[in-house]
């Protein structure tokens, strides 16, 4: 396959050798994907410690993401939303939590965190992000240069995730370096490249977030702190709390969705900015008018989550064509923030893009991530502390990509002041 000659014969999304290609010439495959009549079906990837299936249909246009997110009782979260092989239910919600749920469990473990997630909270931790972002460009302004992802993308989202829930300073690393595991695609900068051990590492890694904040829960419940945790542990709504089990599937699931998409939003941020001066200078312009649709268009045009992955709970239609009951379906919200009819220019960067129906949060639906709100305060206040003190920051090579079909990751990204 090459640039500006992709065919959909060509592509194959389960090959390793495909994410490994330029960004250019994967846009172009998933642009060839969308003049398809019908959604292409993919074969599934081989892995040692789990069985083979039958393979995948892949959602490439923004209506039919938007569409199946909308109907989670024809296209269910509960067969493995981050996974494409089928794993056994208990892995899935040890893994995933609530986005590998449907309702009523789903209902129950969104209510109760959603209630801890209460506007008082929200609001401590919304100042909390401005203090950090000043610590932080403070001393990348005394530094100079370095790597943007640990100096700087890495650092706001990890300390504001701990400090919510409680995670003491010097359990940080752990927390950085297991996320980093359990989202390691099949980069060996964080994974072995032999099956049966990725298994083991991603267990171990798991195991490892579950026990740290199992612990930390315990301790709450009978000693209650100002933290995320003492209140999920603690919250009694019509009866039902959390266990856990499922508040150490939850915290997995927030510090890798809450930490993970968000540095790498942040990470693909500074990318733009260096390579679209034009976009920096009129950000710079008026900060103020300019930085939510610099946020919604960091989001759109990186797309930190990939894809996820439904399965049709019985014979239906979608977008006009039919899927049987059982068939897997990848969302590919990466592809649907590129679609020509949705998006003008869509390969352009554009700070004033509007309107800007983007899905890099997840389609509608029930799945809508629960941090959106908090993500879109982190990147914002991020770009703007950098922009006022720093305004002439800007990376200084290609970023080295994380190796992934699902994480649309930055792993290092020099740069300079």
């Amino acid at each position: 396959m090459t640039t500006g000659t992709a065919e959909p014969a060509e592509i194959d999304l389960t090959d390793w050798d495909f994410w490994a290609r330029p960004l250019s010439e994967r846009h172009e495959a998933f642009r060839a994907l969308r003049q398809l009549p019908r959604p292409a079906f993919f074969r599934e990837p081989e892995l040692s410690f789990a069985p083979k299936g039958p393979g995948y249909y892949a959602l490439v246009t923004h209506a039919d993401v938007v569409e199946a997110s909308r109907r989670p009782q024809d296209f269910c979260s509960s067969g493995g939303a981050t996974n494409i092989t089928d794993m056994p239910a208990e892995l899935n919600e040890y893994f995933g939590s609530m986005i590998n749920m449907d309702d009523p469990r789903h209902a129950k473990i969104r209510r109760i965190v959603s209630r801890a997630f209460s506007p008082r909270m929200i609001q401590r931790f919304e100042a909390q992000v401005q203090s950090v972002a000043e610590l932080v460009v403070g001393e990348v302004l005394a530094k100079g240069s370095g790597d943007f992802v640990p100096d700087v993308a890495a650092r706001l989202p990890l300390k504001i995730i701990c400090d919510m829930m409680g995670i003491p300073e010097s359990s940080y690393t752990t927390v950085f370096d297991n996320s980093n595991i359990i989202l390691a695609g099949a980069d060996t900068e964080f994974i072995s490249e032999d099956d049966d051990e990725v298994a083991v590492q991603l267990l171990t890694a798991g195991q490892t977030l579950k026990d740290l904040v199992e612990d930390l829960g315990r301790h709450r419940r009978e000693n209650p702190s100002d933290d995320l945790i003492s209140a999920l542990v603690n919250a009694n709504i019509d009866g039902e709390s959390l266990t856990d089990q499922e508040l150490g599937s939850f915290f997995i699931l927030l510090v890798v969705a809450g930490n993970e998409t968000t540095r790498n939003a942040i990470a693909h941020g500074m990318k733009l900015f260096t390579v679209n001066p034009g976009q920096r200078e009129l950000l710079l312009s008026d900060v103020e008018r300019y930085l939510p649709g610099a946020v919604e268009e960091i989001v759109r045009y990186a797309s930190p989550v990939i894809w996820m992955r439904r399965t049709a709970t019985c014979d239906t239609e979608l977008g006009g064509n039919a899927f049987k009951a059982g068939d897997k379906l990848l969302l590919f919200y990466w592809a649907a923030n590129r679609d020509e009819t949705v998006f003008k220019d869509s390969g352009v960067f554009d700070i004033t893009r509007d309107p800007n129906p983007h899905i890099g949060f997840g389609g509608p639906g029930p799945h809508f991530c629960l941090g959106a709100h908090l993500a879109r305060r982190e990147i914002g206040v991020m770009f703007r502390e950098l922009f006022r003190r720093a305004p002439g920051i800007r990376s200084t090579a290609p970023p080295d990509r994380l190796l992934s079909s699902f994480i649309n990751g930055i792993k290092h990204l020099p740069y300079e002041v």
